[in-house]
């Protein structure tokens, strides 16, 4: 794992195949890195990076952390792993929208195959994303089950979208050099975490603080 690096300094080998698990990560937490791992054996990539946005155009960024505090928090979740990078490429390029940055980063990785990582509950939200289908048409996707989201997930617009392109029986390991679109859903073992929960606790834990007496 490396410091948060603009992609010119990240000195990636040719035919490599990354995973690219972008958020607001406003905190990272254990859900992450779960998906990190079965991502990196179940698809046999060679590197994650984690790509911590500037900031969520769909989301307020009332109670958003700085850049630099969620990627510390990235960095605490992920420990010293040596195949899990933190990346603020967004930061350095300008980019706001997924779709860009992926753009940007076949651009420059011509040889690199890259797969774009999310949860159910992204798969949900996906349609809502500038040039969502462009997203599908330029990498990989491969899609984690997460808790109250799965069944909605795979009956949801993009779901149906796409659903000619989705991938079942067939040898998962390949997806990184299959052409998009190309998608996979995994019924992983769900894990609870939610950034939104974690910040939520941390209010009412601050809030019980702060209450005279306390």
């Amino acid at each position: 794992m490396s410091a948060p690096l603009p992609a010119h300094a990240l000195g990636v080998a040719p035919r490599r195949s990354i995973g690219l698990l972008g958020g607001s990560f406003n905190p990272a937490h254990e859900g992450h890195l779960e998906i990190a791992l079965i991502a990196l054996k179940k698809l046999a990539l060679d590197e994650i990076w984690f790509l911590v946005s500037p900031g969520n155009p769909l989301k307020s960024g009332n109670d958003m952390d700085s850049l630099e505090g969620r990627a510390a928090s990235v960095r605490r979740v992920l420990g010293a792993h040596p195949r899990l990078r933190i990346v603020t490429i967004e930061a350095a390029l300008g980019t706001r929208y997924t779709a860009d940055t992926l753009s940007v980063l076949r651009t420059r990785f011509r040889r690199t195959r890259f797969v774009w990582l999310m949860g159910a509950d992204n798969l949900i939200q996906i349609p809502a994303w500038s040039r969502w289908t462009d997203i599908f048409g330029m990498v990989p996707v491969a899609v984690f089950a997460r808790p109250g989201y799965s069944v909605k997930a795979l009956a949801g617009k993009a779901a149906r979208r796409f659903s000619k392109a989705r991938r079942r029986g067939f040898d998962i390991r390949a997806l990184p050099s299959r052409s998009p679109p190309t998608w996979v859903f995994f019924h992983s073992r769900l894990n609870p975490a939610s950034a939104s929960a974690i910040r939520e606790a941390r209010a009412r834990s601050m809030a019980a603080r702060d209450r005279p007496g306390a």
